[in-house]
């Protein structure tokens, strides 16, 4: 006879299940607020101002990735006597985010309804 053996424990597994979740959240969440103007450290603050913080170690690789797939662009300046780097999201980033948002809009309407199909009745 097959078992399954569960080898994380209970809140490991949920961290794990979060994180996984997370990941591709804070991917749209990245690219809707570059569409206006951030450097790294504005960036995470206005994140975790709407709900979502990032850490710093997270988000910097990140913004590395979305760079190099061309959904982001960057330029360094002086701001307050210190060199910066400001992202912004790319033209080609712009219509890959509109595409994206239409997704989770479809994939949240489909799990809203599967999650209330399956919620007991009340009353």
């Amino acid at each position: 006879m097959y078992t399954v053996q569960q080898t994380v424990s209970s809140p490991d597994l949920f961290d794990n299940l979060r994180l996984e979740l997370r990941r591709g959240c804070l991917v749209l969440a990245v690219l809707a607020q570059l569409r206006v103007e951030h450097y790294g450290y504005a960036l995470r603050k206005a994140l975790a101002d709407r709900g979502m913080a990032i850490d710093e170690n997270t988000l910097y690789p990140l913004l590395r990735r979305l760079e190099s797939q061309g959904l982001l662009v960057s330029e360094w300046r002086e701001e307050d006597k210190r060199n910066k780097r400001f992202y912004r999201l790319s033209s080609h980033g712009q219509g890959v985010l509109d595409r994206l948002l239409e997704e989770w809009q479809s994939i949240n309407s489909s799990l809203t309804r599967i999650v209330e199909a399956q919620a007991p009745k009340k009353g």
